[in-house]
């Protein structure tokens, strides 16, 4: 005769069967579904979000849904149904919980202890509560890098300007505004921390390239918390000329342009006295044809050189010479025009 089975062992068969069929019995016999995995609050500037790795699935051909509940400290259990998040969490098929997905200024309050619980259902099957860490935002937040980072060079500086990651409760945490900064391929500096912006960096050096990085550290001077921020992307800019420098260049350019002035005219007055002979070539005005010439050769019928002869001929008053001498020098066609004697 076979001995009976001992409790212990008879239950340990059960979670056993329980464990493959992806159902546990609960303390009042009824099977319960798995937990969900791996719970993780996430806070990157004003999000807040619960992720989770999914429960395994049953044998039920119906999906697992999810519950989500919160509470304060001293608080009791609470759905996320919206009363206070404006967001919904029960009943829920997907595997993550946005509180903030209704606007940046939702979710929980951002000083508050919250922790959360989650669980699987399916119909009135359930899982255990899987309960996280409590958290307080402005505590646990990761911050961002400076939104809008914007740089205009001024006189050996620059003037840096930025957002704040997200809105803040004043009154409450404020942001510390840290630049670091090189000369390109020199060693990085720091200055900060700045309360707000615009951010002079001065006592730079005039016309040369500097690169930065712009970060806001989150502090909560009540808590005496400090939460260090990520970087801006790194951005570079010159540096423009201060007083001194544009006099220095002014000058540097003066002296250049009458420096090549002064050469410019050496050069040209060694070419004069070079080249003169050509040049009053070049520049002599041919000999302008007498008047009478050219209208007797427009017209050759006009009896012009007998009026010349004639008045070659008429004898002048009390003067034996002549006042002018014309030499007219024609050209061997011009000359075949004139008619023979």
């Amino acid at each position: 005769m076979r001995p009976p089975l001992r409790p212990w062992l008879l239950l340990l068969l059960l979670l056993l069967l329980g464990g493959y069929q992806g159902v546990v019995p609960g303390p009042d016999s009824v099977y319960q579904l798995s937990a969900p995995q791996n719970p993780k609050i996430h806070l990157y500037n004003a999000e807040q979000v619960l992720s989770w790795d999914p429960a395994p699935l049953s044998n039920g051909t119906r999906p697992v849904v999810y519950r989500v509940q919160y509470k304060y400290t001293t608080g009791r259990w609470n759905d996320v149904t919206g009363n206070h998040v404006e967001v919904t969490c029960t009943q829920i098929t997907a595997t993550q919980c946005d509180f903030t997905a209704a606007g940046s200024a939702k979710g929980f309050q951002r000083h508050y202890n919250v922790t959360l619980r989650l669980r699987a259902e399916l119909g009135e099957l359930h899982s255990a509560w899987v309960t996280t860490p409590w958290f307080q935002h402005y505590r646990n937040v990761t911050v961002g890098p400076p939104r809008d980072v914007w740089v205009t060079p001024g006189e050996g500086s620059l003037i840096v300007m930025c957002s704040p990651p997200f809105d803040i409760d004043g009154f409450m945490v404020t942001f510390d505004y840290y630049v670091h900064y090189w000369e390109k391929a020199g060693i990085q500096q720091v200055r900060g921390p700045f309360k707000s912006s615009p951010i002079l960096l001065a006592d730079l050096k005039p016309l040369r390239m500097y690169c930065l990085q712009v970060e806001a550290r989150l502090v909560w001077t009540a808590q005496n918390i400090i939460r260090p921020g990520h970087f801006s992307n790194i951005s570079c800019f010159e540096t423009t000329a201060d007083a001194s420098t544009r006099y220095q260049q002014i000058l540097l350019i003066s002296l250049g342009v009458f420096s090549f002035l002064l050469v410019l005219a050496g050069a040209c007055y060694f070419l004069v006295l070079k080249y003169r002979g050509h040049a009053k070539y070049w520049f002599h005005s041919p000999p302008s044809i007498p008047q009478h010439i050219e209208e007797y050769l427009k017209d050759p019928a006009q009896p012009i050189l007998e009026a010349l002869d004639k008045e070659d001929s008429s004898p002048r008053d009390n003067c034996d010479t002549w006042d002018n001498v014309l030499i007219v020098a024609l050209s061997e066609k011009e000359t075949e025009l004139l008619p023979t004697p």
